[in-house]
């Protein structure tokens, strides 16, 4: 069977040379050209159609492809796909995390899962692989709301049955959150009456021998002094320097338990300052006395100086295990720009509260250092805040490092310093590290020691007040903070700057 010609119409080359009427013309006889080819198309029957028209036919109709196998009314059934979750993640990268369960502390929402967030160190050791340890890292700029976060935690964990212990303190911001949980605060500072005696021995915890307790309180108690000594004399101390130490502590040791009493630090110093009383060593009396002499005026400032009276005397307040939290309020040392009598009260503050945490059946608490870049530039408060965080599983205690930036750690001392050295260990012995708004000169600082992705890089220099990066055994979350309206106006740290002040006349 023969096709019939069809009509068509194509619009023609036409050179740039041509004229615009003859462009006018050319295009008014294509448009009657087209016009005359509609018309002229042919009618024919389909039940005559040769073969030659199948081609031309739609495979389906115009409704669709017919059957359950088509594609609409979400019918359609594909076969499996297995994949590794490495392709998985590839394909779809913008899947959120799913979070860390529903076990502890509720922080507030999962920006990208849209869902709860909640935390609890005691949860997630042995259940998330790589986390290691249940302490903290909290770095933030100011007004960001990271004493907000460290407040809350500690109200929310109450809540959870665990304790809540802050050695110190130094603008007294805790004082109204431990009174409004039924806390006690200890407020030491000139003229207070609050004393603490950093040489108390603790309660002797149950299995251990009377022998062996005594030579853990022994070591404490070197420990401590060593640290004082160190922080006025701005230097480690020497061999003869330490052995002077070990003959005065056993002297007044074996002194006060002949009387009853307890070893004091006037009491140490004394014996350095007289070396009559430091008898019985191999050493060069001259030597040792020499060595003495240095401790003696080391120790002077506890003693006789602007310390005088909180830290030399019978404590006044004795540690209650059973309060839900206890503050050291040390806000009245350190505001002339002198962090020397801060720093002292800190460490003899510290030792005080760590002695009685010393017991592993305690329970499980948690140990809040705020303000802690005070801390990076002196190498004997570092040295027992590493103690502290290695015992940390050990004795259930979740330790939480409060700082402003990270480059703080770096103030420590020059690369290869002890103090440099110290500061980031104790940043690696944090399995969780939370990351408020960092200024852009501290990106660099932040990605070398966190190890951030420059997707979270660029994340921590836009976030907003309350939300901050979450970095959990290498799992990354933003998290935005929520407060209760109760825990606002308690944790409020710029109530001054709101308040209308008085009209002078």
């Amino acid at each position: 069977m023969s096709r019939s010609p069809r009509a068509s119409a194509s619009p023609l080359y036409r050179p740039r040379t041509t004229t615009r009427d003859e462009q006018r013309r050319a295009q008014a006889a294509f448009a009657a050209a087209r016009q005359t080819a509609r018309h002229a198309l042919p009618t024919r029957n389909r039940a005559t159609a040769d073969e030659d028209d199948l081609d031309l036919r739609a495979t389906y109709p115009q409704s669709g492809r017919p059957g359950p196998a088509s594609a609409r009314g979400g019918r359609l059934r594909l076969p499996a796909h297995r994949m590794t979750t490495a392709v998985a993640a590839g394909a779809y990268p913008f899947l959120a995390e799913g979070g860390l369960g529903a076990d502890g502390i509720y922080i507030g929402r999962d920006v990208h899962a849209e869902a709860a967030f909640c935390f609890d160190p005691f949860a997630l050791y042995g259940r998330l692989e790589g986390f290691t340890n249940p302490n903290m890292l909290l770095a933030g700029i100011i007004g960001m709301g990271k004493s907000a976060l460290a407040k809350s935690l500690a109200t929310r964990a109450i809540a959870h049955n665990y304790r809540v212990y802050v050695p110190c303190d130094p603008r007294g911001e805790w004082t109204s959150v431990a009174a409004a949980l039924g806390g006690q605060t200890i407020a030491l500072g000139p003229g207070l009456p609050g004393r603490l005696n950093p040489l108390d021995a603790p309660a002797r915890p149950a299995g251990t021998s009377e022998e062996d307790w005594a030579g853990e309180v022994r070591k404490r108690r070197l420990l401590l002094i060593g640290s004082l000594a160190q922080t006025v004399l701005g230097r480690e101390l020497q061999p003869m320097e330490h052995t002077a130490l070990d003959v005065a502590l056993d002297e007044v040791v074996g002194y006060t338990s002949r009387i009853g009493g307890t070893p004091l630090l006037r009491h140490i110093a004394n014996v350095l300052a007289n070396p009559k009383y430091l008898g019985g060593t191999p050493a060069s009396p001259e030597r040792l006395a020499s060595a003495a002499e240095n401790l003696a005026h080391a120790l002077r400032r506890l003693v006789a100086g602007d310390l005088a009276g909180m830290f030399d005397a019978p404590s006044t307040v004795a540690f209650d295990p059973t309060a839900p939290m206890l503050t050291i309020d040390l806000s009245r040392l350190g505001t002339a720009g002198d962090d020397t009598a801060l720093v002292l009260a800190m460490t003899c503050a510290s030792a005080w509260m760590e002695s009685a945490l010393a017991d592993p059946t305690g329970g499980r608490r948690w140990v809040i250092y705020d303000e802690a870049w005070r801390l990076m530039r002196h190498v004997p408060l570092l040295e027992r805040m590493q103690a502290q965080w290695k015992l940390s599983r050990g004795l259930g205690i979740a330790n939480l490092m409060v700082i402003h930036r990270l480059s703080d750690l770096l103030s420590a001392g020059d690369a290869g310093s002890r103090g440099r050295a110290l500061a980031e260990g104790l940043l690696t012995d944090c399995s969780t590290r939370v990351i408020y708004r960092q200024e852009t000169d501290q990106l660099a600082t932040a990605t070398t020691l966190l190890g951030l992705t420059s997707v979270e890089t660029d994340a921590i220099a836009a976030l907003t007040k309350g939300r901050g990066l979450w970095k959990v055994a290498g799992r990354s979350f933003i998290v935005q903070h929520l407060l209760h309206p109760t825990e606002r106006a308690l944790f409020d740290t710029d109530a001054r700057m709101h308040t209308t002040p008085a009209t002078h006349r």
